[in-house]
């Protein structure tokens, strides 16, 4: 199919993430990707400031990582996880287990982000079930938080602002606190935690877990929130009795200038997930690790094995691509990289500041955010971007970005004069 035939079988045939059937919203048809470019069928080329939603950490077409899905295809592609196993996953385990915090010590494997977000709380549930508490089943989250978009996902996401609050009516009813005011970089005040502790307070009784985004609250707003508050949650929830769940899908892997983002506060959770980036952006795959404590308890109980199994579960290649991106990111100065990045989206976005549809610009790490006064026009502030050679998916009243960590200086200029460029013209 030539680019028009392409785009019109799309028309007819394809429904796209957070779209309508018959969406004005432009869709460009990517030919190829290299590097930090995307090739469109027009034969355009885009440097990609999104990463492909935040995964693509070594760029496109990697040769280490080709060469990783080439050797493991001619072995296997795929096996069930009932009752077989394989290197690729064993070894895959054992190096999440080694680069996360202790005591997190297994690991169960899961198809996507939002899967791992129902696992976690699966395991919080059946935990409880097992400790002879099973009133304990509700999860208490922040507004403005995002976590994913299956059900149970859904009901620790923003009930009222957020994507998912048309399915408020059949979610389940979980408890919510606001979203820390206080900003990464500064101290959390007794103020700042009080709302938080008197709702793990008046509500422990029922609460299995508290579920968030460390220092990042990402799709639900791009905020930056203090690493003392972070320290104080875990606190909190060791006093009264709560398991602390860490969604570390968006953060993990160096995307905030650490490995993981609870490194900031020096604090461990009882459930870590993560995906994303932990294939590169090759294949899907996420996980969710936990505590000895946690899996022992969840198996010493009814009845007697964690209630979870998917058929993709563990895939080999999937494992595959993540070990060969692990080793990427580890043997390499990511850190040098990323606080380098950080440094020139500190640069490149602090001009639009002075603009008056801007009302905030924030960085950290590898992120950087221009949140507007109003929510932008995607219909035609998406072709704009294209026009200005780079790929940027703003969403509500955010303009961001979360580039590959081998973008060189030339190609984050442009992305952040494209911004500015835009942002002016509004």
């Amino acid at each position: 199919m030539n680019s028009e035939q392409l785009l019109q079988a799309d028309y007819d045939y394809v429904w796209h993430p957070y779209s309508a059937i018959e969406s004005e919203q432009p869709i460009f048809p990517v030919a190829s990707a290299e590097g930090v470019r995307l090739t469109l069928a027009d034969g355009r080329e885009l440097i990609d400031g999104m990463a492909s939603w935040w995964c693509v950490l070594h760029g496109y077409n990697h040769p280490e990582m080709n060469r990783a899905l080439e050797d493991q295809i001619k072995q296997m592609s795929h096996v069930m996880f009932g009752g077989l196993t394989h290197a690729p996953a064993v070894t895959l385990a054992k190096r999440l287990v080694e680069i996360t915090p202790e005591p997190l010590q297994k690991v169960f494997f899961s198809d996507s982000g939002s899967i791992s977000v129902e696992v976690a709380m699966k395991m919080a549930m059946q935990y409880w079930h097992a400790k002879g508490q099973p009133e304990k089943q509700r999860f208490l989250a922040f507004r403005s938080g995002y976590h994913g978009d299956t059900f149970q996902a859904m009901s620790v996401c923003d009930p009222v602002n957020g994507m998912h609050s048309l399915f408020s009516g059949v979610l389940a009813q979980q408890h919510f606190v606001d979203s820390p005011a206080c900003r990464f970089g500064e101290p959390c005040s007794d103020q700042d935690i009080q709302q938080f502790e008197q709702k793990l307070a008046a509500e422990q009784g029922n609460v299995a877990a508290v579920i968030l985004e460390p220092i990042v609250q990402n799709a639900g707003g791009m905020r930056f929130y203090s690493a003392d508050y972070l320290r104080r949650v875990r606190q909190l929830c060791d006093q009264y009795d709560v398991l602390l769940i860490l969604d570390e899908i968006a953060t993990g892997f160096g995307r905030t200038g650490r490995l993981f983002g609870c490194e900031h506060a020096n604090i461990s959770p009882d459930i870590m997930c993560v995906g994303k980036a932990l294939t590169g952006g090759y294949m899907t795959l996420a996980a969710t690790l936990t505590t000895r404590q946690v899996s022992e308890t969840i198996c010493n109980g009814e009845p007697g094995v964690f209630m979870h199994g998917p058929t993709f579960m563990a895939n080999p290649l999937a494992c595959a691509a993540a070990l060969a991106s692990i080793r990427l990111l580890t043997e390499s100065p990511w850190q040098q990289r990323v606080e380098h990045i950080e440094q020139r989206l500190r640069q490149g976005l602090e001009p639009c500041r002075q603009l008056s549809q801007v009302a905030d610009v924030r960085v950290l790490g590898a992120i950087g955010v221009v949140e507007l006064v109003e929510p932008v026009d995607m219909k035609t502030v998406q072709s704009q971007f294209v026009e200005q050679g780079v790929w940027i998916r703003p969403f509500g009243k955010l303009i961001y970005l979360m580039p590959p960590f081998v973008m060189d200086d030339a190609d984050l200029q442009r992305l952040t004069d494209a911004i500015y460029s835009v942002v002016q013209g509004l």
